[in-house]
């Protein structure tokens, strides 16, 4: 999760304001309530800050073809389901993974504040966005955040032909007292189906097992390469099969078996989620657990760093400090991207920002 904080050439910087505002405003034009335009493009501007590009500002053209086409749920009816007070299942209706997920998380910390522990299942969303945005609105409330995201496969499993499991990443983040939180966000792919384009587009060699042929055969061309291979071979694959189960199977909402099935209706878009929140008071001294992750996270830096490291980083670290110096210098955004959102802006009606 880290990236360059300073544009590459080319790219347009554009203020972090202007940018949400730009980004909700497209959204809402694409249908979405003005509240969940706002919550969706918050999403995606926070991913593009911190130099997740993939998950930035160069979804709003494609979330933008999911409500043209009706994957997602301009207007979705949320519905919150629990039995007890330390669980619930919120069923998304289709809305946007950002929509319901902010959602998710706000009902675990409010959950976690009483029972100590607390988790929520989303069931029936579409892209979930960068979780670890999820994750990181419960550490800012001082409670650890727990991510896992379960979706269509897309990456092979070992021993299996084909794509046969989702590339279902975790998201971890630990709030401290001084430090920017720890944030862990990884998927359980060896590479992003992206940076196979990238490849592709460039021509560029892909790494040695990172992915595959159509029927699983492991390959560097990037001209035949169209699905990634798990992470770590069977411990990719095995995590990816739990998060399904995890999520989609908990939530009564399976997604793998029913990909693999002949029913047509398997192939359909969509995702499942869990986020759990913790509360560090429900387990003794809030505050000492904080001062006890700043001197872990300290003591992890004071390590000798090896002779060819830049330094020593924590998860998240780096990309923290990306966010900071492009709020305050603007967010780069590439040609291409900057080109299809205004050329959606055109046919919406939506003036974009000024440049500088």
């Amino acid at each position: 999760m880290t990236d360059t904080p300073t544009p590459k050439p080319g790219k347009v910087l554009v203020p972090a304001e202007d940018l949400r505002t730009f980004g909700a405003a497209l959204l809402e034009k694409g249908g979405l309530s003005p509240e969940h335009a706002r919550t969706t493009a918050e999403v995606f501007v926070w991913a593009a800050q911190r130099g997740v590009d993939s998950h930035g500002t160069a979804r709003i053209p494609a979330y933008l073809e999911l409500l043209a086409k009706g994957v997602a749920n301009a207007e979705p009816d949320i519905r919150l389901e629990s039995s007890t007070p330390a669980a619930a299942v919120l069923d998304a209706d289709r809305a946007p993974g950002p929509v319901a997920l902010t959602a998710a998380a706000e009902e675990a910390v409010t959950r976690a504040r009483t029972t100590g522990i607390a988790t929520v299942g989303v069931r029936h969303t579409v892209h979930t966005g960068a979780i670890g945005y999820y994750v990181s609105k419960i550490a800012e409330q001082g409670l650890v955040g727990i991510g896992f995201v379960a979706g269509m496969p897309n990456m092979g499993y070992t021993g299996v032909k084909g794509a046969a499991v989702a590339t279902s990443p975790l998201a971890i983040a630990v709030p401290a007292e001084s430090h920017a939180p720890l944030l862990l966000d990884m998927a359980t792919a060896t590479i992003a189906l992206g940076k196979i384009r990238q490849a592709k587009a460039s021509g560029t060699p892909l790494p040695e097992g990172a992915a595959a042929t159509a029927d699983g055969t492991p390959t560097t061309d990037p001209a035949l390469a169209v699905m990634p291979l798990p992470l770590g071979g069977v411990k990719g694959s095995g995590m990816s099969l739990a998060f399904e189960l995890l999520t989609s199977v908990l939530v009564g909402a399976p997604i793998f078996a029913a990909f693999h099935s002949d029913d047509p209706q398997g192939r359909k878009h969509r995702q499942n989620a869990l986020l759990i929140a913790i509360d560090p008071a429900a387990f003794g001294d809030a505050e000492g657990f904080t001062a006890a992750v700043d001197a872990t996270l300290s003591t992890l830096k004071a390590l000798p760093a090896a002779d060819d490291a830049a330094g020593v980083f924590y998860p998240g670290e780096r990309s923290a400090a990306v966010a900071v110096e492009r709020a305050e210098k603007g967010v780069p955004v590439a040609p291409k991207v900057w080109r299809e959102l205004t050329e959606s802006a055109e046919k919406l009606g939506v003036t974009p920002p000024e440049l500088g």
